[in-house]
């Protein structure tokens, strides 16, 4: 049994914390099993430095270093009580797959490889859990001409594809990512643009609240076409697959240079930030899967009721329905994905998908931290 149960532990763009997740990938190759999963925050200290990490600042190589030291033992923390929760000891674990929080996301740049940088201390977090950790999962993809990004498609495929229907996933935390699933067995995915990212930022500084519930502050504002077509205008937009993104990009500067002259309320704006994160997601459908039938959207964005709504009405002919109708509760399916990740990790087997990243083929992901 022992070789069966895999964790993942995630923590994205958004930074609201870490979600762990125990499973069970029996060795016959039959479904996932969920065991066990839960969220825990990040402290505030570690929230704002993580944020900051993400900008140029002074000293950044000794504050990088604490702070991977300081997510290695969140996320130890999170393994403990998981494990405890399911009555599983560390030993029983086959191996974790931890993402660690991105700070800087720049492949293909500079040099002709470029880098990405997760910020994680996995022999802390080895020696803290007792659980063989695999970690720095993105960066083999990028050496070998990827993006590093995104790496759930091929999860995606395993858990949701149907033989014969056109299906896509779209998880919208920071940033949103979309996997197509194509009826003929095919796989596509890529990062959209900006999901909450923005949106919590702006609500953060005017209203002091870590994001808009249900989108109901966006819901009182109007969108502005002028400063949505601003934002629109983004080259990252018209990318071709493959392609990714981050706060290095979608930033408050990134904002701030097309707000300048506007005369816009405040939900106003929220209400258009909300907007450009709908016509992202339902542009990269309609151009890439015209007839996909179903859209199943996981992570923090499906709780953003406004949202939903406005992806269902951007895309009249497929359904939009959370993880949760196909099995797998919207805040699960990352780190499910992770966890799926260091079980592909262990066994040998690629984790990548070189249509989804652009890598020259699939690779194994990751570096491994034995117990």
């Amino acid at each position: 049994m022992s070789s069966e149960l895999f964790i993942g532990l995630m923590s994205g763009t958004s930074l609201d914390g870490v979600d762990a997740l125990l499973a069970r990938f029996p060795a016959d190759g039959t479904a996932m099993q969920v065991l066990g999963h839960l969220h825990q925050p990040f402290s505030k200290p570690l929230r704002d430095e993580l944020l900051a990490l993400n900008s140029p600042g002074d000293n950044e190589l000794h504050r990088a270093a604490l702070a991977g030291n300081a997510v290695a033992r969140a996320y130890a923390d999170v393994v403990a009580q998981l494990l405890e929760a399911c009555c599983i000891q560390a030993a029983q674990v086959a191996a974790l797959g931890a993402h660690g929080q991105t700070v800087r996301h720049r492949p293909g740049e500079f040099d002709g490889c470029g880098y990405t940088t997760q910020l994680l201390n996995g022999a802390l977090l080895a020696e803290q859990s007792g659980v063989a950790v695999a970690c720095d999962l993105r960066s083999r993809d990028v050496a070998a001409g990827g993006q590093g990004a995104p790496l759930v498609p091929a999860f995606h495929r395993a858990q949701f594809g149907q033989v014969g229907r056109d299906i896509a996933v779209v998880n919208i935390g920071g940033i949103s990512n979309i996997s197509l699933l194509g009826a003929d067995g095919s796989t596509l995915g890529f990062d959209c643009g900006p999901g909450n990212c923005l949106m919590d930022a702006w609500i953060q500084e005017h209203l002091g609240h870590e994001f808009d519930a249900s989108g109901a502050w966006a819901a009182q504002g109007q969108v502005s076409t002028a400063l949505l077509d601003r934002l629109l205008a983004e080259p990252f937009f018209t990318l071709p697959p493959p392609r990714s993104t981050g706060r290095d990009l979608f930033n408050r500067a990134w904002l701030d240079s097309r707000l300048q002259h506007a005369d816009l309320r405040q939900e106003d704006v929220q209400a258009s930030l909300l907007e450009l994160s709908a016509q992202t997601i339902a542009q990269s459908l309609l151009q890439h899967s015209p007839n996909t039938t179903e859209l199943l959207v996981c992570g923090g964005g499906a709780f953003n009721t406004q949202l939903m709504t406005r992806l269902q009405a951007l895309l009249p002919h497929t359904q939009v329905m959370t993880s949760d109708a196909r099995g797998l509760p919207v805040m699960q399916v990352e780190a499910a994905a992770f966890a799926w990740l260091a079980m592909r990790h262990l066994r040998q087997l690629p984790g990548n998908l070189a249509a989804a990243t652009g890598a020259l083929g699939p690779r194994l992901l990751g570096a491994l931290y034995p117990a």
